[in-house]
């Protein structure tokens, strides 16, 4: 049975301080970076140094504790819990694991402050448990989410992607490419057609680099060559990760995933999203009130130190779009396959999650 290498590429990791792999570098340098306040993981999430709805969760989980460790008297400790969550969610707004994360936090933080007697670096201490134990709850759920979605990958498959949702997107092994690392390891000798994703190339730098990483043979396409690949024949599914899912099965992701979504229906292959239920906001009742971020016109007019664009043209750039449900074939959570997602088997997997 092949092996993928181990470790995992980490987006992240706490060793005596939060430090992030700068994923701006990739693939050219692999760099590690250390965070020392809550501004600068603010602007490392802005800018990308860390991306990916669970990685940016589990970065603002620790992030929580710098902010409690900036508190200049230890009964200023809350206050500064409380200000550091404010400053992440606003962070990036569409990625709803990152207020899962902050709210992680100040649950925690809240029950500490009840009981009163313990110190400040008790506090600090039993935060930075927390804060652990939701980043190894996060590598759990990507590796149930890889076995479950392994499942549905017919032998030799040919996997289309968009964006990365790897290793380098969460805590653990990653949501899509957990899916493709998993039948890889069960002796599946699946083969993965990855688009560059524009404007940043998220597939081109990170996705091709953490596949050819692990050995797992990987072509890549500019995102407008999807359509002639899928109308090929030659693609057997499409499986992408997700920032947020509306309670009705509406999913948000990497710009362009939309248009993919509609590609795989006309041409009957299956649109597979991976993603824990963390990711699942039962607070959004449709993808029309899912937030979507709108990012700088830089990204568009040029690349680097190139120019692409005459810089006085309006720029029009969402880094999400909304996939209705009904073009989903099915969502992979840590629970199992949700086959034609709706607000019913949502809300019912909720249930027996809590239960």
């Amino acid at each position: 049975m092949k092996r993928i290498p181990s470790p995992w590429p980490r987006a992240l990791e706490w060793n005596e301080g939060l430090f992030l792999l700068e994923q701006t570098l990739l693939p050219q340098k692999e760099v590690w970076i250390p965070i020392h306040s809550v501004p600068e993981l603010v602007q490392a999430i802005e800018r990308l140094a860390v991306r990916g709805a669970p990685a940016i969760g589990c970065a603002a989980a620790y992030g929580m504790v710098i902010g409690v460790q900036e508190a200049t008297t230890p009964d200023l400790w809350l206050e500064h819990l409380h200000k550091a969550g404010k400053a992440l969610s606003a962070s990036r707004p569409t990625a709803v694991n990152l207020q899962v994360g902050v709210q992680k936090m100040i649950e925690v933080g809240l029950q500490l402050a009840n009981q009163g007697h313990h110190s400040f670096h008790s506090w600090t201490s039993q935060l930075l448990d927390a804060a652990n134990q939701f980043h190894r709850e996060d590598e759990i759920l990507c590796e149930r989410i890889g076995a479950h979605g392994a499942a549905l990958l017919p032998d030799g498959a040919c996997i289309l992607t968009h964006c990365n949702a790897g290793a380098l997107a969460t805590g653990g092994m990653g949501t899509a490419l957990s899916v493709i690392y998993s039948a890889f390891q069960n002796g599946n000798p699946v083969t993965v057609l990855a688009d560059e994703t524009r404007p940043l190339l998220q597939g081109a730098r990170l996705t091709c680099w953490e596949l050819s990483r692990a050995g797992i043979p990987v072509t890549l396409q500019c995102d407008s060559a999807a359509a002639s690949a899928l109308a090929s024949g030659n693609v057997h599914a499409v499986v992408v990760g997700s920032d947020r899912i509306a309670r009705n099965g509406d999913v948000a992701n990497k710009i362009g995933t939309y248009g993919l979504a509609v590609l795989a229906h006309h041409h009957d292959v299956p649109f597979y999203v991976a993603a824990p239920t963390t990711t699942v906001d039962l607070n959004c009742p449709t993808g029309a009130t899912i937030p979507i971020e709108e990012r700088g016109a830089e990204e568009i007019l040029g690349f680097g130190n190139t120019v692409s664009a005459p810089g006085e043209v309006p720029v029009r750039n969402p880094a999400f779009d909304v996939t209705p449900a009904a073009l989903v074939t099915a969502i992979i959570t840590e629970h199992g396959v949700l086959h034609a997602p709706s607000e019913e088997k949502l809300l019912a997997q909720a249930e027996t999650k809590e239960g």
